[in-house]
């Protein structure tokens, strides 16, 4: 698989990854370090290494998503978002040269942590399907983020 759609792959799914840093009640705007494993789901497909970033994460976001949302990817909505004390669920649509559909679901463990399932099904322009699987691990570091920008907020639709 080529370098140019697994980043596009990867970049999608951590749209899906809207809401999976906090929660109304619980969680805290501020600095994440979120730890990625994704599974492509394709037979013969060598497993992707856990990869680690940070994440700013605003109160806005937090209000709007349930938490930190970093898709800046132009084509993708987030749907019937549901946020409750113990975590949150929503749909997301992404259309494009790949049209993906798929789940997020976040647990928020505690208040410094979050633990995210997102299941997508990609179509890619040939026609052929695969899901994929990411889990990841929110951790929160402090309130001040540094450098670390928050991404875009994108577009919702409930």
């Amino acid at each position: 698989m080529n370098r140019t759609l697994v980043g596009t792959i990867l970049g999608c799914c951590c749209i899906a990854l809207a809401a999976t840093a906090q929660g109304q009640v619980k969680q805290k705007p501020g600095l994440y370090e979120v730890t990625m494993q994704m599974d492509m789901g394709m037979a013969g497909a060598p497993a992707m290494p856990p990869h680690t970033g940070q994440v700013c994460v605003t109160q806005a976001m937090i209000d709007k998503y349930g938490g930190g949302y970093s898709n800046s990817q132009a084509g993708c909505q987030t749907s019937n978002v549901s946020i409750t004390t113990t975590g949150m669920t929503a749909n997301v649509t992404c259309t494009g040269r790949m049209n993906m559909t798929g789940k997020v679901q976040s647990t928020f463990v505690d208040a410094n942590t979050v633990k995210t399932t997102v299941e997508m099904t990609v179509t890619m322009p040939n026609g052929q399907t695969m899901n994929t699987t990411t889990h990841s691990t929110y951790v929160y570091k402090g309130p001040d983020c540094g450098n670390v920008k928050p991404p875009p907020t994108p577009p919702s639709s409930n």
